[in-house]
């Protein structure tokens, strides 16, 4: 059976914060989530942006501001949220940059590692506590199939200084992002209520894509899918209560571009322990951020 927006189960009583929630897969998550009940924090960049979508949206929807390229702005939004906030229920790390030219964030991270990765890694960590006390909380990482391609973990060059590839330095914060939720799933451990999960939403039109090359965006129609389709891995990872902790959801189509979400298969790499707890230490170090588990 295909699972589709309509199996999503009531989300009343339920407070989801949604990163990069203003436009395409964010936005399309962040409405499915409050049309079936959730209260749905947009945590976003550009509050602006953020009211406006929120305004497009039913249900109960507030807008947060988050910057994940400024590790002052993820301390203030995670303390705002403590704040505001007596749990959280989901989670869900969308927000993300691809195939940008060299650039980097606040902290002089190389932009697609520091938003892509180090910047959910600190904000997951600093709000977990919201999440640790609450039956069937969850924290949903976004990846991307890319993070098979021409992926490693560079810990000699992690900020791209002595060379810069854009696709794979995305293909690096991507993989990152799967050695980063399957290491959290493993320290919150079989006797923790919240699990970690990650998704992809295959080849999906968004504006992520502007900086991708332009032989890509010519052949995107004939391979890719709509925001509301890409969702939905994210969705069912969120919500589907079968969904068990370090699962990966994807599009069920040839090559993973495009479908309905299933459980699928991440690369070898991805499930390497050593290099899931090395990043880990390291993405502590960098950020300052140490997690309650």
């Amino acid at each position: 059976m295909k699972w589709t927006e309509r199996d999503i189960p009531e989300q009343r009583g339920r407070v989801a914060v949604v990163t990069g929630a203003n436009t395409g897969l964010g936005f399309e998550t962040a409405r499915a989530l409050a049309e079936h009940g959730a209260t749905v924090v947009l945590a976003v960049r550009d509050v602006e942006k953020g009211r406006q979508a929120a305004a497009r949206m039913s249900g109960d929807v507030t807008v947060q501001e988050l910057d994940l390229t400024s590790l002052e702005s993820i301390r203030v939004a995670a303390a705002d949220l403590h704040g505001t906030h007596q749990k959280i229920d989901l989670l869900i790390n969308n927000a993300g940059v691809m195939h940008s030219p060299k650039q980097t964030t606040r902290d002089g991270f190389e932009l697609q590692f520091g938003t892509n990765h180090l910047g959910p890694f600190a904000f997951t960590g600093l709000v977990l506590d919201l999440l640790l006390p609450v039956p069937g909380s969850r924290v949903v990482t976004v990846s991307s199939f890319a993070h098979r391609m021409r992926a490693a973990i560079h810990f000699d060059d992690l900020q791209s200084e002595r060379s810069y590839n854009r696709v794979a330095a995305y293909a690096q914060s991507k993989l990152a992002n799967l050695l980063f939720t399957y290491e959290l799933q493993r320290r919150l451990g079989s006797l923790s209520t919240t699990i970690s999960v990650a998704a992809h939403p295959g080849m999906a039109t968004t504006d992520l894509t502007r900086h991708t090359f332009a032989a890509m965006r010519v052949f995107a129609p004939l391979t890719s899918q709509n925001p509301e389709m890409g969702a939905l891995a994210t969705l069912r990872a969120a919500t589907d209560p079968t969904v068990r902790g370090g699962q990966y959801y994807g599009p069920d189509g040839v090559g993973g571009l495009r479908g309905h979400p299933k459980v699928v298969k991440s690369s070898p790499g991805s499930h390497d322990r050593t290099v899931q707890q090395r990043l880990w230490t390291v993405s502590e170090n960098l950020t300052g951020v140490k997690f309650p588990v």
